[in-house]
């Protein structure tokens, strides 16, 4: 995997006691999606093809149930002056243009925006289309919140109004995931002002961890660039050297994203909190570097590793505040996720299109999950595709998980726990109480955030005795192992991390200060916490 943007998983697998190796995986149908994205740069026009569901072995029988007699003379007549019509219909109508639909968007800087025409299809068979994200010519300041507001000294943001509905109004609200023990669309809910101290108490945070997480934000903050983004390699930026291990990874968009997700995390939004001016440059980065597409806003920069930080960025701060500029910037982020997943296999990895791993679609169902809780429409197909995905890297039926094979390692099994609670598996089902007690049992790793993100998550929602001695093992490691002095106060670097070096000190940081935010940052799935004030 050299060369390849964020290789995490180097680790050696880590094989539990008791585990076979022999994949028990069986062939389940699936709904098959035209998902490769094109190139930057490339527009290319794609629909998906129709399926007749009427039609198969006993389609005759079926259209004879309904009247139809081929052998039947007035059926002949019938076929006939049917097939004329159409004719003539499409002669009236085929010189029409269709109407170029106008959507919000900019992207600006060196790589040019294709023109879309009327190319994008559909994203499945069974959805409405929805009309394409079209390049902009103007600012227009009337369609974006007061909050939001023009980045100091930044070049001009451009966005556009939207001119027609996007067709998902509709939609919104549809629980198109399976069922699961607690109602995830309020999983932001804790994040608010008053909801985030009362869970960090309860939940098992303290004032230290609390304070970790701020001095963390107030790092991140320091180390913004004058154009709204951040670099994992620091250069650029006003930190000039001061702080070691920077990352070597390229990505602008990778970078800001996870940057700005702890921020969202703390319940720090655009429209309110002290760094609100933070957050509203750095969602303007990338809005601004967000390349439209057939198949949606294109925000890799060279991985989907970005494309699904970037998602979950937009996704996380248009469900906190319904600011209607970052409706249609979070939806056509989503498009693209959906037309990138492995089409065969249902899983994503570096590139669009290709045979799936556990890291990066653990990155991409997130996205997609962050888009169902802010209430944005994410297709059925896709969330049926990628369980495909799962089932091919699990063992044990499904207690454990390698990395784009069956052999099991520690954190992709942390990885895919989680994407099993968040597409469906309820407290109950045995591989999952399994899976659960071994991560436990192996408690936090030494020199792996990347590990003990992704674990931390899965036994929050878990709950109980195993959940409470995980965390004051991994809450407490946390706080002693942040920097306290110099430039690099408020900070973290792990050097046995997946991302370390091309992630780097921002990467490390980021991934520890959501770890700290875990009490609040999404309410826990399996325990009455999860749903309000139900019991």
């Amino acid at each position: 995997m050299s060369g390849a943007p964020f290789c995490f998983p180097t680790e050696l697998p880590v094989v539990p006691r008791n585990v076979s190796l022999s994949p028990d995986v069986k062939s389940q149908p699936v709904i098959s999606l035209a998902c490769q994205a094109p190139p930057v740069g490339d527009a290319v026009e794609s629909s998906a093809p129709i399926v007749d569901s009427t039609m198969g072995a006993e389609g005759g029988r079926r259209w004879r149930l309904l009247g139809w007699d081929p052998s039947a003379g007035f059926t002949v007549s019938f076929a006939f002056h049917l097939l004329l019509m159409m004719i003539l219909a499409l002669c009236t109508t085929g010189s029409s243009k269709p109407s170029q639909p106008v959507g919000l968007l900019t992207s600006v800087g060196p790589r040019e925006t294709p023109d879309m025409g009327s190319a994008g299809g559909e994203l499945s068979q069974t959805v409405r289309s929805i009309p394409t994200w079209s390049p902009v010519v103007d600012f227009d300041p009337t369609v974006i919140s007061s909050e939001l507001m023009e980045p100091t000294d930044l070049p001009s943001a451009r966005v556009a109004r939207s001119t027609r509905p996007s067709g998902l109004d509709s939609l919104v609200g549809v629980d198109l995931w399976l069922a699961t023990d607690a109602d995830v669309r309020g999983s932001l809910d804790g994040r608010g002002p008053n909801a985030r101290g009362r869970l960090a108490d309860g939940e098992g945070g303290s004032p230290a961890s609390e304070e970790a997480v701020e001095r963390a934000l107030r790092w991140i903050a320091a180390h913004q660039h004058e154009d709204g983004g951040w670099r994992f390699n620091f250069a650029g930026s006003l930190c000039r050297g001061q702080c070691r291990h920077p990352g070597s990874n390229a990505s602008g968009t990778a970078a800001t994203a996870m940057a700005l997700l702890p921020f969202l995390g703390a319940g720090y939004t655009h429209k309110e909190g002290e760094h609100k001016q933070v957050v509203a440059n750095g969602i303007y980065y990338l809005i601004r570097h967000a390349t439209l597409t057939p198949d949606g806003a294109d925000l890799q920069q060279g991985t989907m590793y970005a494309q699904g930080l970037a998602t979950i960025a937009f996704c996380e701060a248009y469900g906190m505040t319904k600011d209607p500029a970052l409706r249609e910037p979070a939806q056509r982020a989503i498009d693209f996720i959906v037309r990138a997943q492995d089409s065969k296999g249902g899983g994503w990895r570096y590139t669009p299109g290709s045979p799936g791993d556990m890291t990066v679609t653990g990155w991409q169902l997130m996205a997609l999950k962050s888009g169902q809780m802010a209430g944005l429409y994410v297709p059925s197909p896709t969330m049926i595709a990628v369980q495909r995905f799962l089932r091919s890297v699990q063992t044990e039926e499904g207690a454990f998980y390698g990395y784009n094979n069956t052999q099991p390692r520690l954190t992709t099994t942390a990885v895919g726990l989680l994407c099993r609670m968040y597409t469906g598996w309820q407290r109950t089902h045995p591989p999952l109480e399994k899976g659960v007690v071994y991560l436990s049992r192996q408690g936090p790793a030494e020199d792996n955030i990347y590990h003990n993100y992704y674990a931390t998550q899965v036994l929050h929602h878990w709950g109980g005795l195993r959940w409470e001695q995980w965390n004051l093992q991994m809450r407490d490691r946390l706080v002693a192992d942040q920097a306290t002095t110099g430039h690099e106060s408020g900070s973290w670097h792990f050097a046995g991390d997946y991302g370390a070096d091309e992630g780097g000190r921002l990467y490390s940081t980021a991934l520890a200060a959501m770890t700290l935010e875990v009490y609040y940052r999404h309410m826990p799935l399996y325990r009455p916490a999860a749903f309000g004030s139900r019991p």
